[in-house]
């Protein structure tokens, strides 16, 4: 069977925090509705889609259960991995004890979908961004660790797509420490999101260096899941 791997990031569900993000731009107004309806027009139960982060404002597990039950009855298999602002992400077993039907989730570990492996990890800001601070530093080091422990974990000489939350390259689009992860094990794709608004404008998408990059926020793509495989 072939399977189609579709993406789609920064859903922002608002985790029973009262989140409206249209206050950021009217394009986000009734952004929910918008991705369940493009969601159900496209995917398919057969088909994959990849959320790299991002998913919902709550700030315990318990709270975002709404929001992954929410996707959780959205057709098609998804694999979940973490971003900046999901503060309610836990341990892998209290989030496989939610037993949801549809939902896997990315933690130093892999899953095979069709002719590809799909690995990643969130990431973080590079050090030339206005978000970086002292002792930034620490938190690179241990997600590039984190980042080649899932890619280690995969089957081999399979195809890789990797999918991260913070975008591997510097303020000024060049590639960074990540993309030489993700160059140095041969990935063959990469979506990211965490960039919006005027951050679109920094989007580096297409080859480069062998790694195929998408920039997949839900506001970048109009909150409709984007091809990357057939």
């Amino acid at each position: 069977m072939i399977h189609l791997i579709y993406a789609i990031a920064d859903t922002h569900l608002d985790g029973g925090q009262d989140k409206p993000m249209d206050v950021f731009s009217d394009i986000w107004l009734n952004h929910k509705d918008n991705i369940e309806k493009n969601w159900k027009e496209i995917v398919t139960d057969e088909d994959y889609v990849l959320l790299a982060g991002d998913i919902s404002w709550a700030l315990k597990l318990e709270d975002a259960l709404e929001d992954l039950k929410f996707l959780d009855l959205l057709p098609g298999q998804k694999i979940i991995s973490r971003g900046n602002h999901d503060y309610w992400w836990s341990s892998l077993k209290k989030m496989k004890d939610l037993n949801l039907k549809t939902i896997n989730f990315l933690q130093n570990n892999s899953f095979s979908v069709g002719d590809y492996e799909i690995v990643g990890s969130r990431l973080w800001c590079d050090e030339t961004s206005r978000e970086f601070e002292e002792g930034d530093e620490r938190i690179i080091n241990r997600e590039v660790i984190r980042l080649e422990m899932s890619i280690k974990s995969a089957k081999k000489d399979r195809p890789i797509v990797a999918m991260v939350h913070y975008p591997p390259f510097d303020n000024n689009g060049n590639p960074n420490v990540f993309h030489q992860v993700l160059k140095n094990h041969n990935v063959s794709i990469c979506i990211y999101g965490h960039l919006h608004a005027d951050g679109h404008k920094k989007a580096v998408e297409g080859l480069v260096d062998g790694v195929e990059y998408h920039l997949t926020s839900a506001d970048y793509l109009n909150f409709a899941p984007k091809l990357i495989r057939r």
